[in-house]
């Protein structure tokens, strides 16, 4: 555990050693703010230097979104004239802040994905915030948009960091699903909570008022400060995978009877804006965030994650055979690695009929099993937040490393639970049971191989685990024949 240090070290420390820059171009923006004289002069020149910034500016500045006219613009300066200073400065500091957390190539891939769904989030809620200001002025609009982007500035800035201390934190955190307990172990490792060092951060930078306002007094009842809070928390719900229906509906509602609109129109004005907020993402260069943006298509149901038709996958006798064959043919003929785990997971896939699978591989450290290749629904999703911890070594993973042998999971409720584990975690990966193997060459384990009928919400079946187990082994065999 690290020492108490608190918020102040960590404010200091992140300000000083790791994002001096940011710390330095938010500072200089906020202070022109203050000048109305040279503003505009200074402004320009305060990202001249920095052509990458200036090019993502100007993009932001003459997309649709922002540039309702027909002439571009080709300065910084010019566009400040055009759409108005608070609106140029704050693209600059949403720039600048997308560029120095994102492009931080020092993290590793648990923390970055943390990072990267936390960025997405406060965007998110930057993009809600503003679009219920509409009908206020252009500087409290922009003024609650800032704000908005910057109420986990703490959070984002402490994960940026990347080393041994946000790792351990991160590893310890993705255990634990209850937010009270997660809260206590933050404060408990770094001595303040991630609040406490978004306060600190916005003093120390000198960020507006209305941000330190939302952050000490979040119940105030100020429109502008009530609407941060509002589309933080809807941005919070929207991007967890299965949203509680009845707090969204609690949300929408505050929302709407603030704005003095239906919940009907107050939803409409959410996905419209989530459609929006993609489009900005890219324009911003940030496009690392745009597959963790919520897509509430949905959102009056309660349901966030794309409209896809899910795709039955039934078990295809034929199908696993023709693939048992090329596997049984890799075993006599040495064959590549990838061509291996590709054919094994096809015949997972479509052969025993599951909505998804892959194989996770053990980190260097082996105390993470990390997404190596994901196949089926949500495929690419699943691949960028599939990590899990092997801390407990009571853990169904730990257990399927250790004996080298296959688990079938149920649902924690179904009479013909096989495996007793943590509700929680099988809640999280899939309620209704998964499938895991070890993949081994000889007598060492490299990972897992996982398989699930979570988007057909399907329970698996005896004969369906015996076909998954039997692949796996197969596939282990050519493994072993392979690196021969």
């Amino acid at each position: 555990m690290t020492q108490q240090k608190g918020a102040d070290y960590w404010t200091k420390r992140i300000s000083d050693q790791e994002m001096p820059a940011l710390c330095s171009t938010v500072r200089d923006l906020e202070k022109l703010a203050k000048d109305d004289v040279s503003s505009l002069a200074l402004l320009g020149r305060s990202v001249m230097h920095d052509n990458a910034l200036t090019s993502r500016i100007l993009r932001v500045a003459n997309s649709a979104i922002y540039n309702k006219g027909i002439n571009q613009v080709s300065t910084v300066s010019r566009a400040a004239v055009v759409l108005g200073f608070d609106t140029i400065r704050n693209i600059c500091i949403t720039a600048k802040l997308l560029t120095s957390l994102l492009e931080n190539k020092h993290l590793s891939e648990g923390v970055y994905t943390r990072l990267l769904k936390l960025m997405a989030q406060s965007f998110q809620a930057a993009m809600l915030a503003r679009m219920m200001m509409s009908d206020r002025g252009e500087s409290l609009r922009e003024e609650v948009f800032i704000a908005s982007l910057l109420y986990r500035i703490g959070e984002s800035a402490f994960w940026s960091m990347g080393g041994e201390i946000p790792d351990q934190l991160h590893r310890k955190l993705s255990v634990i699903d209850d937010k009270a307990e997660q809260n206590a172990l933050i404060r408990a490792e770094l001595g303040a909570s991630f609040v406490q060092l978004t306060q600190g951060i916005a003093r120390s930078w000198g960020l507006g008022e209305v941000l330190q306002k939302s952050l000490a007094q979040p119940d105030e009842r100020m429109p502008e400060i009530h609407c941060i809070y509002l589309a933080d928390k809807l941005s919070e719900l929207l991007s967890l995978p299965q949203v509680d229906p009845v707090e969204l509906q609690k949300r929408l509602t505050q929302a709407a009877e603030m704005l003095d609109i239906s919940v009907d129109d107050m939803t409409q004005r959410v996905i419209q804006c989530n459609q929006v907020t993609h489009k900005l993402a890219i324009e911003y260069g940030a496009k690392a965030i745009v597959s963790y943006l919520p897509e509430p298509s949905r959102v009056a149901d309660g349901i966030v994650s794309p409209v896809i038709e899910a795709v039955t996958r039934q078990v295809d006798q034929g199908y696993q055979l023709a693939k048992l064959r090329q596997l049984t043919q890799y075993a006599v003929v040495k064959t590549d690695f990838n061509q291996i785990m590709q054919t094994t997971l096809e015949g997972i896939l479509s052969g025993v009929g599951v909505d998804r699978c892959g194989v996770l591989l053990l980190s260097p450290s082996r105390k993470l099993l990390q997404p190596r290749v994901m196949m089926g629904d949500d495929a690419e999703m699943l691949k960028q937040a599939f990590v899990i911890a092997l801390d407990d070594h009571a853990s169904v993973f730990s257990q399927c490393i250790e004996q080298k042998r296959s688990f079938w999971v149920n649902a924690p409720s179904s009479k013909d639970c096989t495996v007793q584990m943590d509700d929680v975690l099988v809640e999280k990966l899939s309620k209704f049971g998964f499938l895991i193997a070890p993949l081994a060459i000889g007598h060492k384990v490299l990972g897992l191989f996982y398989a699930d009928r979570h988007s057909t919400r399907r329970y698996f079946e005896q004969q369906d685990n015996d076909s998954f187990t039997h692949f796996c082994q197969l596939a282990n065999v050519c493994f072993a024949v392979s690196m021969s």
